[in-house]
């Protein structure tokens, strides 16, 4: 019977609440909308203008990543190689593991190689277990246009500070992704 009464009573209460929240907010005036075309950049609402690199692949200094596992920026030129098509993607023809090393290119990572949408209906206890193949079609269909995740690197002054600090739990990660090493970190 008390719990029946405590119940109502803290009903009554809540409804008192937020009669007297509704009354306070009534006498609150709107503010100022902000126009989606001030969203912008600037005035013009264009972007101030990037200078990418026109450096040919593997003439440039690579730049470290931002983070870890962060993809890495692409050190050279990407003119002529895009649009990345079903038909053609030219960065398979020096970044496909059995032919980076011969050419001086960072190999496409394990991961790149393995359909995690499919493999979600599976298992998949160990990403080392994974047997790669190292024909263009084997590439998991979303990793395969480089470019959703790679950009180029650019001289562009930045648009705000950034004070952000990268942590790196291993030296070798600025430089070299460790995802296929801990894909299931944490997972249980």
């Amino acid at each position: 019977m008390k719990l029946k009464k405590l119940a109502g009573l803290s009903v009554v209460v809540a409804m008192i609440f937020a009669a007297g929240c509704g009354a306070a907010t009534s006498n609150v005036k709107a503010k100022k909308v902000v126009e989606e075309a001030s969203l912008g950049y600037s005035e013009a609402g264009t972007p101030p203008p990037v200078e990418y690199t026109k450096a040919a692949p593997g003439t440039s200094k690579r730049l470290p990543r931002s983070y870890e596992n962060a993809p890495p920026l692409i050190p050279h030129t990407i003119e002529g190689l895009v649009p990345i098509t079903l038909k053609h993607n030219a960065c398979l023809d020096c970044h496909l593991p059995s032919v980076a090393k011969s050419v001086g290119a960072t190999p496409i990572p394990p991961t790149h190689f393995k359909d995690f949408f499919k493999a979600n209906k599976e298992k998949v206890k160990n990403l080392g277990d994974v047997k790669i193949h190292m024909g263009k079609n084997d590439i998991a269909p979303q990793r395969y246009n480089c470019v959703q995740c790679h950009v180029p690197q650019a001289n562009a002054k930045p648009l705000v500070k950034n004070t952000f600090q990268a942590e790196f739990r291993n030296p070798e990660s600025k430089h070299k992704s460790t995802l296929d090493k801990q894909l299931n970190e944490g997972v249980r």
